[in-house]
């Protein structure tokens, strides 16, 4: 019995030390850095200097293994992409976004300039997706949709927090299909569904008219790749018109090329006139833009260009430009007040970051970002003209012309 009782003692005490080292174990694993406990992933160093702790992030990506019930079904890679967005979400800027491999994609079918959706350009505005401009002729453009109409649904899908990029996956889809929008229109009290049939989408860039009242007329779409020559083209129809009337309608122009804007703006200012700066902030020296000297139009020429809550982004920096210098009258409303520059870095091979870089100022140093542009005579376009099929913004600026 004597033997027994001390064959238990050691095997308690042995049994006891056992499920101490185990607790030590638990302990310890529970306590060691939440990256340790990470397997598998490559580029878990950081490569930056900072003092912040990530040890919060990789505790959430722990728990979400080991509580979440749907875990298994979302892969790493797209956690990774998820955070990534949600570290540029941090800067608070509707313009900076990362891009998935699908949505890169999607974006380089936009830049070349034909892809299938509806023909609109949308953007974030007062926290709120807004539409900034229909294209001609697209889809969107015979179904009515205006420029400063609020999309609070896609489908079936709420537009609250949803990124430009997002929104533009969902709105997307093959020809042939239906997408339905509702919209908030400013003036009306209750939202309106729209439905649009998708189709192919080809960006127009121009038309141009010699109208009976010798006022030419260059009604300029989108700053495409092409739009600069095609621009000189219409200046020289403008030139044999031997007419000194000159109309540029950017009204529902998104904008595009920079390089575009600056050009065009060239026709019509000196040399070495500042056309734009890029204002990089945090004591970076601005890069500024300057006239290519073109300049072909003595100072009689009569100009008018006018503007609305479409014109964006370059069509901000032309339009800016030529009214800081004197070189032409704005007529209509308030432009978007997109005036930033966004750059797009490769992350990986198949996705990128668009990130802001710098912002745009006019030659007299107005952030084109804050309010956008304030047209020198505001005209508004009212529910009763557009029944009426009445252009009051028109109307003004042939006023102005034929004085």
């Amino acid at each position: 019995m004597e033997h027994f009782s001390k064959t238990k003692y050691v095997a308690a005490t042995v049994l006891f030390i056992a499920l101490f080292f185990i607790f030590g174990v638990y302990v310890g694993d529970q306590n060691r850095p939440a990256i340790d406990k990470v397997l598998g992933i490559s580029g878990k160093e950081t490569a930056v200097e900072t003092q912040t702790d990530f040890s919060p992030f990789w505790k959430v990506w722990n728990t979400i293994n080991e509580k979440h019930p749907t875990a298994s079904k979302t892969t790493d890679q797209d956690r990774v992409y998820g955070a990534i967005s949600g570290l540029v979400g941090s800067l608070n800027d509707p313009y900076s976004v990362f891009l998935t491999p699908e949505e890169a994609k999607s974006f380089g079918d936009e830049i070349a300039g034909n892809f299938d959706g509806i023909g609109m350009e949308i953007g974030i505005k007062n926290k709120v997706l807004t539409v900034i401009a229909p294209l001609k002729d697209t889809p969107a453009y015979r179904a009515d949709i205006k420029s400063g109409d609020k999309i609070i649904r896609i489908d079936k899908t709420d537009t609250i927090d949803l990124s430009v990029e997002e929104a533009i996956k969902l709105i997307r889809g093959p020809k042939g299909t239906v997408v339905t929008l509702t919209i908030l229109r400013e003036g009306t009290e209750q939202p309106k569904e729209i439905k649009i049939t998708r189709d192919t989408i080809n960006i127009p860039t121009l038309d141009t008219e010699l109208r009976e009242d010798g006022i030419f007329v260059i009604k300029l779409y989108s700053f495409s790749a092409n739009s600069a020559g095609l621009f000189r083209n219409a200046i020289e129809q403008f030139a044999e018109a031997k007419t000194d009337k000159l109309l540029l309608d950017l009204r529902g122009n998104p904008g595009g090329y920079l390089e575009a804007s600056v050009n065009m703006a060239s026709w019509f200012l000196e040399g070495g006139k500042v056309v734009v700066t890029e204002d990089y902030g945090n004591g970076r020296k601005a890069h500024v833009y300057r006239s290519k000297g073109y300049d072909i139009f003595n100072d009689k020429l009569k100009f008018v260009v006018l503007i609305d809550g479409g014109s964006a982004s370059a069509s901000e920096i032309l339009a800016g430009a030529l009214q800081d210098h004197r070189r032409a009258k704005l007529v209509g409303e308030n432009s978007f007040g997109k005036g930033s520059v966004q750059q797009v870095v490769d992350i990986t091979s198949d996705t990128i970051l668009k990130i802001t870089v710098a912002k745009w100022l006019t030659p007299n140093g107005i952030s084109i970002s804050e309010k956008g542009l304030t047209p020198d005579y505001f005209v508004e376009i009212t529910e009763k003209d557009i029944k009426a099929k009445r252009d009051p913004q028109m109307d003004k600026a042939v006023e102005l012309l034929l004085k």
